[in-house]
């Protein structure tokens, strides 16, 4: 009896102690790990590689005892080196330049072609002849004169428009003039016939002084030396405004320099260190008239400073390098062309015609 009323005892204590290590059934089981558990780390992002800066550009060292041969026409073609001639006297030039005046254009195309000159400056259509009979061995390097002509007459004329000119004979100097004369005529519609007896413009303006001839074409600054002595003269049209009115504006591009092929391609920094030491001394042209005028007549390249002083504004100088000389002297060969093949040498020049720098 007292055996049976023990065990039960037991058994009630015992199952006493399962509740108890049970506990509340009713409330959530607990996750022990959430607390410990370290988040995943990010993943590492690759250190960029160093930048290697970039190289400083290499600046083109200039051969100042390179002899740079320089020829130029005397006249309007040659203001423009009147500048740069005096700084090379003066030892102020940045390059060694041999600058020589020529009269006879012959002369300067002869020395491109047997490669005794390295740049000139010459008429634009006579750069084409140059580029033709060579195969391309020149290039222009830049514009140097825009149109210079002018059509002169005395008292007896009556001419305010180029339709006046109709039915009327008109003299001018041969080559370049007379084509550009009678491209301006002929777009116009303008019959007139021109006559070439005084082939060259100086004669010219000597018998438009003397009074032999009453009607002209005239470049500067035989137009100035002109009405300086004859009073009954004056310039009734200017043939750079009547170009304007049938072909491209500011096509009309007389002179301009050029340079031999391998000469630029083997010395492209004094080429460039040139460009820029000629484009100052064209410009120096309309900073100090007076002063540019005794340049220019101190180089030989113009016998009398008042006279050069007066023309310089007419003379319609200018520095077009590069591309941007390309659409104007284009148009104008292109015209010339159109007007007498042979005066730009029997074709139009490819664009390789033209120095663009390297």
């Amino acid at each position: 009896m007292k055996r049976t009323k023990l065990f039960a005892m037991l058994l009630a204590a015992a199952m006493l102690l399962t509740l108890c290590a049970c506990g509340n059934t009713d409330s959530p089981a607990q996750d022990n790990t959430a607390d410990t558990t370290e988040p995943a780390p990010a993943p590492v992002e690759p250190a960029p590689a160093p930048v290697e800066p970039a190289p400083a550009p290499v600046e083109p060292v200039l051969d100042t005892e390179l002899p740079v041969n320089i020829m130029t026409l005397n006249g309007t073609t040659g203001f423009g080196m009147a500048k740069l001639i005096a700084d090379k006297t003066a030892g102020t030039a940045a390059l060694n330049y041999n600058i020589s005046v020529e009269t006879d254009a012959s002369n300067v195309t002869a020395a491109l072609i047997n490669g005794t000159v390295d740049i000139a400056a010459l008429p634009t259509n006579a750069a084409s002849v140059v580029y033709n009979k060579t195969q391309g061995a020149v290039q222009a390097l830049a514009l140097n004169t825009r149109g210079v002509l002018y059509v002169v007459a005395d008292s007896s004329e009556t001419i305010t428009s180029l339709a006046d000119l109709e039915g009327k004979t008109v003299y001018a100097p041969a080559q370049n003039p007379t084509f550009i004369f009678n491209a301006v005529c002929k777009a116009a519609g303008v019959n007139v016939t021109v006559d070439n007896t005084y082939a060259q413009p100086a004669d010219l303006r000597t018998a438009v002084v003397s009074g032999e001839v009453k009607l002209a074409v005239l470049p500067e600054p035989m137009v100035t030396i002109a009405k300086a002595n004859n009073q009954n003269l004056s310039v009734v049209l200017d043939l750079t405004a009547e170009w304007d009115k049938v072909y491209p504006a500011g096509s009309l591009v007389q002179g301009c320099v050029v340079v031999r092929r391998a000469f630029a391609e083997e010395h492209p920094a004094e080429i460039a260190k040139f460009l820029e030491e000629y484009e100052a001394s064209i410009n120096y042209l309309s900073e100090d008239a007076a002063a540019a005028a005794q340049m220019i007549v101190d180089a030989g390249i113009f016998a009398q400073a008042p006279v050069a002083q007066k023309a310089i504004p007419n003379c319609n100088l200018c520095f077009i390098a590069g591309a941007d000389m390309q659409p104007a002297l284009g148009a104008f060969l292109d015209t010339m062309f159109q007007v007498a093949a042979p005066s730009v040498g029997g074709a139009v020049p490819a664009d390789d015609f033209y120095y663009v720098g390297q």
